[in-house]
């Protein structure tokens, strides 16, 4: 791996092209053709640690991630973005084994939560799904009241002894997600009777009630118009003050926004991550470039 301001070896070094970004002093990027990730995949304070992580679909016919490491770091947002059909959904479902529930799927490589392997034969994934929480692209709340979405989690893992805990959690967690004013007179409607702005807002207030540790995000705002989707972002911003936050967006401007790094992913290859600021005014593979700059998407 290649570590962002490290000299890169003679092979890659006679592979290299200029910075075409307008208005950029020139530079060199490392060549399209060359697959190895460019950057700091990992830092030192990590939440979340992958190494050597490899995807197989179809009993192993298809290779959907191809021996990726990357660290996510306590209270950042890490922005996933490339191509559709790259593999950051698939990577990301990985976090919380999600990917466990298609047949046919294998995950290689070391995925830990802080010094815990998630991936140990020992390990119950209906109390490791709640250290780390998911937030899928289309709302997808349970057919029960407002309050009966956030107060089920909690219950089920013991979170909560009676009504009283339970009523005081509800509301935090609605206050947490920006959703109280919205529904404290609602509560016993039901979650589907909100608009899509408010069921995802309601999905990530039942997620965060359960006291997570890192939360995933898979594309959250791709089905909200533009002043729910602002509404996602601003909450993104205050999540990350207690929390891990991975999201994948296929908007760059999103990742632009939200998040401290950024990892650009290409056909199952982590190509390049680092500062989004970097990534996005600076990136050091000709790929990433190809791609903010619009050439391919």
């Amino acid at each position: 791996m290649y570590q962002a301001g490290e000299t890169i070896t003679h092979k890659v070094e006679t592979k290299m092209t200029e910075n075409p970004l307008p208005g950029k002093r020139k530079s060199q990027l490392v060549d399209r053709n060359v697959r190895e990730t460019v950057g700091q995949a990992k830092v030192p304070n990590f939440r979340m640690r992958c190494e050597n992580v490899n995807v197989y679909y179809q009993f192993g016919e298809k290779k959907a991630i191809n021996n990726v490491t990357l660290d996510i770091g306590r209270n950042e947002v890490i922005a996933m973005i490339g191509p559709s059909g790259c593999g950051k959904s698939t990577f990301i479902r990985c976090l919380n084994r999600m990917n466990d529930t298609i047949e046919g799927c294998r995950v290689e490589g070391t995925i830990l939560l802080d010094d815990t392997d998630i991936y140990d034969k020992k390990i119950d994934v209906v109390p490791l799904r709640a250290r780390i929480g998911m937030v899928f692209q289309k709302p997808n709340p349970f057919p029960k009241s407002i309050y009966d979405n956030i107060a089920y989690g909690p219950k089920i893992h013991g979170l909560v002894q009676n009504r009283q805990e339970t009523d005081e959690l509800v509301e935090q967690s609605l206050k947490r997600a920006g959703l109280w004013n919205e529904v404290k007179d609602r509560l016993t409607q039901p979650g589907t009777g909100l608009s899509g702005g408010q069921q995802q807002r309601l999905c990530i207030a039942r997620t965060i009630a359960v006291n997570p540790e890192v939360i995933l995000m898979d594309e959250p705002c791709s089905a909200l118009d533009p002043i729910a989707t602002a509404v996602i972002e601003d909450l993104i911003d205050e999540l990350r003050k207690e929390y891990s936050i991975a999201i994948v967006t296929h908007s760059m401007q999103q990742a632009s926004r939200v998040s401290q790094r950024t990892a650009f992913f290409h056909m199952g290859d982590l190509i390049e991550i680092g500062p989004t600021d970097q990534i996005f005014l600076s990136p050091l593979h000709q790929l990433t470039n190809d791609y903010i700059t619009g050439r391919f998407g």
